[in-house]
C-alpha cells in the first residue's frame, strides 16, 4: 500500500539504464507517475516488463507523458490491465504518436508470439505477447491531451505544465507544482539546434530536479550531419550496394528523409531511390503537417521530402527489396535492430561485402545495434547466426539528446539552488560523469539513484502557489 503520509518519488525505470522510464511522485495521498515506459535491451531489464509493479496500479491517480517514445509510454497497457484507471495526460502530438506506438508493439509482439510457436524456438509452452491490441484499446480512452505553456490543475495544491524540450514532436519537460514544491522533469532533452523543431525552453526554478543523462559523459561532434551522411552516401554508391539505414521511426526517419532530400536539392548526390519501409514511420511522419507549430521547417518543405521518399506498405514489397543488391537507400525500423522491418534486411545485406549499413545513434546495452556498432562479428536472428560482412558506418551527429554540455546549458536557466538533482536515464559512467560536472559546474547536490529506490522528499514551508 502507498501511505498517504509519503512525499517521495520511487524510480521504477531508467535508473542506472537509459530503458523503462517510470517515476512514482507521491505527495498527501495523491500518486502520480511520469512516464511509463517499456524495458528494451538486456534481458535482464526486458524480464521486468512482466513483473507486476511494487504497488498497486489501482491507487495510481494519474499518468503525465513527457513523449510518445516506447520507452516512456509502451508500458500503459500493462498499467490498464494491472487495474490503472485514472486520466494519462500529453500534449496532442504525443496523445497520436502513443496511439501509432502501442499499436505497433502489441503487433510485433503479436506476431512475435506467432512466430515462435509456429517455430518452437521459445521455452515458453505456449509463447504470449506481452500485450495485446485489445489491451491497447482499453488504455487510448484514458488519453487526455492537454495545451503547451498551460498550467493544468489536477487537485487544489497539485498543478502542472507541459513545456518543450525538443526531443521529438510533441516532446517535453514538465513542471509539477505540488503545494510549495517545483519538481522539473526533463524527459529526454532535445538539442538546440536541431534542424526541424523548435528550441528547447528552460526551466527557471526546480526544488527538485530530475535530468536525464543519455550523453551526460559526452560531446556531441562538431562536424555536420550533411557531410558525413555525403561521404557514406558516395562511399556506398562506389560499392554498388544498397544502404540501409535502421532507423527509429519518431523524428530520426524523418531527419534523414529531410538531409537526403536537401543534398539531392543541392546536386550533391544523384536522385538514388530512397525508401522508407515502416508503417509506423509513414503514420509519424503525418504528423509533420499535422502540428507546424512545433516545428522550425513549413510544411511546403515536409510536403516536398515526403514526395520524394517511396513509401513502403505490405511486407511482400519488404521481401522485394531485402532480395535487390542494387544501390538505393533504405530506411527501415527499428533503430536499434531489435524488430521491425530491418531485419529482413539485415538477413538478405549482413553477409553482403557491398552492403552499408549505418548507426543511427545511441544504442542500448543489449541491442543487436549495440553488437553491431561494438564490432562482433555474426548476430543472431530467429534462431540464425549471420556474419557481419557488410560495411558499418556510423553518425554520430544526429542524436535528438543532447549531450553534456547542452544539459547543463539548459539546467542554467535555474536561479535557485534545488534541494537535489536526480541524474535517471543513463547508464552508469554518464550519469555518474554528469554528477561530477553539476557539482563542479553549480556546486548542486546530485545523485543518481537506483533502479525500484524509494526516496523521501523534504517540504517547504514558505513558498505558496500563485
Amino acid at each position: 500500500m502507498i501511505k498517504t503520509e509519503d512525499f517521495s518519488i520511487q524510480f521504477l525505470g531508467a535508473a542506472g539504464t537509459v530503458t523503462g522510464s517510470k517515476y512514482l511522485l507521491s505527495y498527501q495521498g495523491y500518486n502520480l507517475l511520469i512516464d511509463c515506459g517499456l524495458f528494451q535491451g538486456l534481458k535482464h531489464l526486458r524480464e521486468l516488463n512482466w513483473k507486476e509493479l511494487p504497488f498497486p496500479a489501482s491507487e495510481i491517480n494519474a499518468v503525465l507523458l513527457t513523449h510518445g517514445h516506447l520507452d516512456h509510454v509502451g508500458f500503459l497497457p500493462r498499467l490498464v490491465h494491472q487495474g490503472f484507471k485514472g486520466s494519462i495526460h500529453c500534449t496532442s502530438p504525443t496523445e497520436d504518436l502513443v496511439e501509432i506506438i502501442l499499436s505497433d508493439s502489441a503487433k510485433i509482439q503479436e506476431e512475435d508470439a506467432e512466430h515462435a510457436n509456429r517455430s518452437g524456438f521459445s521455452r515458453h509452452k505456449p509463447a504470449l505477447p506481452l500485450y495485446t491490441l485489445k489491451d491497447v484499446e482499453k488504455t487510448l480512452p484514458l488519453l487526455k491531451p492537454e495545451p503547451i505553456d498551460q498550467h493544468i490543475i489536477l487537485t487544489d495544491d497539485i498543478r502542472f505544465i507541459f513545456r518543450r524540450n525538443a526531443h521529438i514532436p510533441g516532446a517535453s519537460f514538465i513542471e509539477i507544482e505540488l503545494g510549495d514544491e517545483t519538481l522539473v522533469f526533463s524527459g529526454d532533452l532535445g538539442r538546440p539546434n536541431d534542424p526541424m523543431l523548435l528550441p528547447p525552453e528552460k526551466p527557471e526554478r526546480a526544488d527538485y530536479l530530475i535530468v536525464e543523462s543519455t550523453y551526460g559523459d559526452r560531446l556531441h561532434p562538431n562536424e555536420s550531419t550533411e557531410d558525413v551522411l555525403l561521404k557514406i552516401i558516395h562511399q556506398s554508391l562506389q560499392n554498388h550496394g544498397p544502404l540501409i539505414v535502421p532507423s527509429f521511426t519518431v523524428d530520426r526517419a524523418q531527419d534523414f528523409m529531410y538531409v537526403i532530400w536537401k543534398l539531392k536539392q543541392e546536386n550533391k548526390i544523384p536522385d538514388i531511390p530512397v525508401y522508407l519501409d515502416s508503417p509506423m514511420g509513414v503514420d509519424v511522419s503525418k504528423l509533420f503537417l499535422k502540428y507546424p507549430d512545433w516545428l522550425q521547417l513549413s510544411s511546403d518543405v515536409f510536403t516536398e521530402v515526403f514526395k520524394s521518399t517511396r513509401m513502403v506498405h505490405s511486407v511482400e514489397e519488404t521481401r522485394q527489396l531485402a532480395r535487390n543488391k542494387h544501390p538505393r537507400i533504405i530506411i527501415a525500423g527499428s533503430g536499434m535492430m531489435n524488430g521491425g522491418r530491418i531485419l529482413h534486411y539485415l538477413e538478405a545485406h549482413l553477409e553482403n561485402p557491398n552492403a552499408t549499413i549505418i548507426i543511427p545513434g545511441y544504442q542500448a546495452q543489449g541491442t543487436r545495434g549495440r553488437m553491431i556498432s561494438e564490432g562482433v562479428n555474426e548476430v543472431k536472428m530467429h534462431g540464425h547466426y549471420f556474419k557481419v560482412k557488410a560495411n558499418i558506418a556510423h553518425i554520430h551527429t544526429m542524436s535528438s539528446h543532447a549531450d553534456q554540455g547542452e544539459i547543463l546549458d539548459w539546467m542554467a536557466g535555474i536561479k535557485n539552488k534545488p534541494k537535489k538533482v536526480f541524474i535517471v536515464h543513463g547508464e552508469p559512467h554518464a550519469s555518474q560523469a554528469l554528477r561530477v560536472k553539476i557539482n563542479h559546474q553549480f556546486g548542486w547536490d546530485s545523485y543518481a539513484p537506483q533502479l525500484l529506490e524509494k526516496i523521501n522528499l523534504t517540504p517547504s514551508k514558505n513558498r505558496i502557489l500563485i
